[in-house]
């Protein structure tokens, strides 16, 4: 959906007192990106085998989106549809944001992050703090490690390689389980930063003035399907669910409701026009593809004269996406290519392919339709 800068600021203005920018107030930032971490991994989204405490308790504190998708499935083009609203670009926000009076820093460590928010004072201008990392890049350490000694991880599906797998096929073979008990711990030991961010928030007294966003440029894997790792795990480029529904959470005391849970199709290329809002900023561009989810984010309902979009979409190279709730579209090449169209809702798991079946083509032909329009 292309909004034109009319229809985006009559869109903020129709909002509520407390989802806008309340006057005089700008709220920090601290937006935390953990490259290739999945919704589906956190048990706020309902995983009940791998520790996510920290990540779930900043949940409950406020809003979690159900069905947000990553721009694309692997973490640099995933970032860059974050970061500048556009599937394509590098006018991000920590470049535009200080002409709205920001002080940005982007770090890559629990560390880092932790010096600039201990630098912070109350008072002080306002920031934003993009803290990236990369949970699964390392080996775990035996502290995070201990309590997966004895799960079996009866909820993943184990399966060996697929045929298409062309990255990581190793991480499939016997020791698969051993690979997913790492991956778990991996994944408390960033929820463990999640927490300690969150405590040098409430240390510095800075909580109650900032927004922390936890989300991710893409999601992973970790065996389904039979591939281990990002969209570039097989070829050609999948767009699994794994891959592409990352966690979407927003936590600001006093603005943010509690335990706010919201069903609607959201896209990363909507976080740059709804900060926009939120931080008093000018759109980098008139013409980004995103809309505004402040409403959204605060438990408010939508005017009626401005329901929600229904499709959001994704791309990498050759392939892209368009999802429904309940259906998935994948083409390649303009359609040229192999394709994929998948009823998420009787199959959740993408088993079936029902691209070429002819019960499908007013469903296919619909969700091609809305991808040429992006």
């Amino acid at each position: 959906m292309n909004l034109s800068r009319r229809e985006f600021l009559y869109g903020s203005l129709a909002l509520p007192a407390f989802a806008a920018r309340p006057s005089g107030e700008q709220p920090n930032i601290l937006l935390i990106l953990a490259d290739g971490l999945p919704a589906w991994i956190l048990g706020c989204y309902g995983n009940k085998e791998v520790r996510t405490p920290h990540i779930d308790r900043l949940a409950n504190t406020g809003t979690r989106f159900l069905n947000h998708y990553a721009g694309a499935p692997v973490a640099g083009a995933g970032r860059t549809a974050l970061l500048t609203g556009r599937f394509t670009g590098d006018n991000t926000l920590d470049k535009f944001l200080p002409a709205a009076g920001y002080t940005c820093q982007t770090v890559a460590s629990g560390p880092d992050a932790r010096k600039f928010l201990d630098a912070q004072s109350s008072p002080a201008k306002p920031f934003l703090l993009i803290a990236g990392f990369a949970p699964y890049q390392s080996a775990p350490d035996a502290a995070h490690l201990a309590p997966y000694a004895q799960t079996k991880f009866d909820s993943l599906a184990q399966e060996p390689a697929a045929k298409n797998a062309v990255r990581n096929r190793e991480m499939m073979g016997r020791e698969l389980l051993d690979n997913i008990r790492n991956m778990a711990a991996l994944t408390s030991a960033f929820d463990d930063e999640v927490g300690a961010l969150s405590a040098t928030l409430s240390q510095k007294k800075l909580a109650d003035r900032t927004l922390v966003i936890l989300t991710s440029p893409c999601g992973s894997l970790f065996s389904a399907h039979g591939l281990w790792g990002d969209g570039e795990a097989s070829d050609p480029v999948n767009m699994y669910e794994e891959v592409v529904n990352t966690p979407m959470i927003w936590s600001w005391p006093s603005r943010v409701p509690p335990l706010i849970m919201r069903p609607e199709m959201v896209s990363a290329l909507d976080l740059v026009p709804t900060l926009c809002v939120l931080t008093g900023a000018d759109l980098p561009a008139q013409d980004l593809p995103g809309r505004t989810y402040s409403a959204l984010a605060t438990g408010t309902p939508l005017p009626k004269k401005q329901p929600w979009k229904t499709t959001v979409f994704a791309r990498y190279r050759n392939t892209a996406m368009a999802r429904v709730d309940r259906y998935k579209l994948v083409v390649r090449d303009g359609g040229k290519g192999p394709g994929e169209l998948y009823d998420d809702k009787m199959d959740p798991k993408e088993r079936v392919n029902q691209y070429d079946n002819p019960q499908f083509v007013t469903v296919k032909n619909s969700l091609a339709a809305e991808l040429k329009k992006v």
